[in-house]
């Protein structure tokens, strides 16, 4: 029951947000502040799964890497993925999509969501259908 709280303490934002609002969570840090061993975390939360506001969940689900803000913040793997997957969701499929387009929406993107700057990726590049992973 306290690893459940824990994690709802620390995924607030996505009860409110929704995806976007899912932070880096580790079992490790759960563990933590809980006083029980990570491996304790991982056995309380297999198969079990949470009702939330947004749908019912696995547990596991709340438990993802992610990567440093600008300001400091963190912003889990599945919130940058799911940023991608809304930029492609009203494109084309059977075509091209130029990789200056991308990244001109992932840095108006980033900027609101103060994601730290994007790696460079060679702008005459383009992303071609077969190697659009479809989720």
């Amino acid at each position: 029951m306290n690893i459940a709280r824990e994690i709802v303490n620390r995924q607030r934002e996505f009860l409110e947000k929704g995806v976007a609002g899912l932070k880096p969570l580790t079992m490790v840090q759960v563990a933590e502040v809980v006083g029980v061993h990570e491996t304790t975390v991982s056995r309380a939360v297999s198969g079990k799964y949470m009702q939330t506001p947004r749908g019912i969940f696995e547990m596991k689900y709340f438990f993802t890497a992610g990567i440093q803000t600008a300001a400091g913040d963190g912003m889990s793997n599945t919130s940058v993925k799911d940023m991608i997957a809304e930029i492609f969701r009203g494109e084309d499929t059977a075509s091209l999509y130029p990789i200056r387009k991308l990244l001109k929406c992932l840095k108006k993107r980033a900027s609101s969501s103060r994601v730290a700057p994007l790696p460079s990726i060679e702008p005459s590049s383009t992303f071609t259908v077969h190697l659009r992973k479809v989720y």
